[in-house]
């Protein structure tokens, strides 16, 4: 059998509704983009290369790497949204006790222990400088998942850049119940009235503030990112139930192909944005249909052929897949430290700035190396082991409750 016959085979089988393998895909891209951004912010080290005589600049897909923010956002509520999905007319929707027991069992331990660790770094360098009111307001806002309400928790924290995207997630979970019901009841109404919120919410913003630093990243600007990955779910259920010919799979294939020009225009024009203010305005501008032709992509991918699905789903996305969270939480500050440190030598007092390359390639590569391995350690000896415990206890309590 040649390679065309066996992808033709392969493309009349029944795409999964329970793990769709590109999300492996997608996730693994939308973190490397985003840890490489903040890497690159670090290192100030070029992302061009010469390729068959060629030069080759990826700089606008670095420079605007925040973008891929939105594309893990959507894959959440893609992944949140999919058990609903497949459900029957006449089945049962799941448990919210259960929804919400086994959110915090997978993040808050992990986020905890983040914490934990950058209050000890923080408190050991006299970070706060005494200023206990500062301390008691990152701290406090950390704990309850809404440092992104407070300029100092979010923008000035001492305790993880990043971690204000686990706020927004964690926010979302509290109400994901309700909306995955309105969703299952309703998807078209519910989807444009989350859409509608979104405009709403980012166009009131853009016209009532000058600065939009504390509001462009709140919950309510990406109702409609998160609606966008929901409604990919329901789609993708749906088309799962269709048969699947050679035909559709080749089509899905070629079509999903054909978005990449379309998104590698949108990360051009936001890496043209010049400004704080207009880097920010950008993004608002830009969410929905960046969002847009990632919820195709990732509907057409899924339901796409072998090469394609096998290029998104390989051993390397698995993996770095399944690490995305704890390299998420952890990449930023270690290449923080690992710069303050001056772990890797140089003769200039600031390489990164002066355009040592052998300093910033080397700099570049260990923070990779050590953010990747540092996320599989914790993964899984921290993370899955954890999280499968306080599953285990929650299932046990409530099984005791029910008799």
């Amino acid at each position: 059998m040649n390679g065309i016959e066996r992808y033709l085979t392969d493309a009349r089988s029944a795409p999964d509704t329970r793990h769709v393998d590109v999300c492996d895909g997608l996730r693994a891209i939308a973190i490397w983009i985003v840890g490489w951004y903040h890497i690159w912010q670090q290192s100030w080290l070029g992302p061009n290369l010469i390729v068959a005589g060629r030069y080759v600049s990826f700089d606008p897909l670095v420079r605007s790497g925040y973008m891929w923010v939105d594309a893990m956002l959507l894959i959440s509520g893609f992944c949140l949204y999919l058990p609903w999905a497949r459900l029957g007319r006449d089945d049962p929707a799941p448990d919210a006790a259960d929804f919400y027991a086994r959110r915090l069992a997978r993040i808050h331990p992990s986020y905890l222990l983040a914490l934990a660790v950058a209050l000890a770094v923080a408190l050991a360098r006299g970070s706060y400088g005494g200023d206990g009111r500062r301390l008691a307001c990152d701290l406090l806002s950390h704990l309850t998942y809404t440092h992104t309400f407070f300029y100092n928790a979010y923008y000035a924290t001492h305790l993880g850049g990043t971690l204000w995207t686990l706020a927004i997630e964690m926010q979302f979970y509290l109400i994901f119940p309700l909306l995955a019901r309105a969703f299952r009841r309703r998807p078209e109404a519910t989807f444009a009235l989350m859409t509608l919120a979104a405009l709403g919410y980012r166009l009131a913003l853009g016209m009532l503030c000058e600065d939009v630093s504390m509001g462009f990243n709140q919950l309510p600007a990406f109702f409609d990112v998160l609606a966008l990955g929901m409604l990919a779910a329901h789609l993708h259920a749906r088309l799962a139930r269709l048969h699947h010919g050679p035909l559709q799979r080749v089509a899905c294939s070629l079509l999903a192909v054909a978005l990449i020009p379309a998104i590698w225009r949108l990360v051009r024009m936001q890496a043209a944005c010049q400004g704080t203010l207009g880097i920010r305005q950008g993004q608002m501008d830009h969410r929905l249909p960046f969002a847009l032709l990632l919820a195709a992509l990732l509907v057409l991918s899924a339901n796409a052929g072998r090469l394609l699905r096998g290029a998104l789903s390989n051993p390397v996305t698995r993996f770095v897949s399944s690490v995305s969270m704890q390299f998420y939480i952890w990449h930023q500050t270690l290449a923080v430290w690992l710069l303050e440190a001056r772990v890797v030598p140089s003769p200039l007092a600031h390489p990164n700035y002066e355009g040592d390359l052998l300093w910033q390639a080397r700099y570049t590569a260990l923070c990779f190396f050590l953010s990747f391995a540092l996320a599989a350690l914790l993964t899984y000896g921290f993370e899955r082991p954890v999280s499968r415990a306080l599953l285990r206890r929650w299932r046990s309590r409530r099984a005791q409750g029910d008799r």
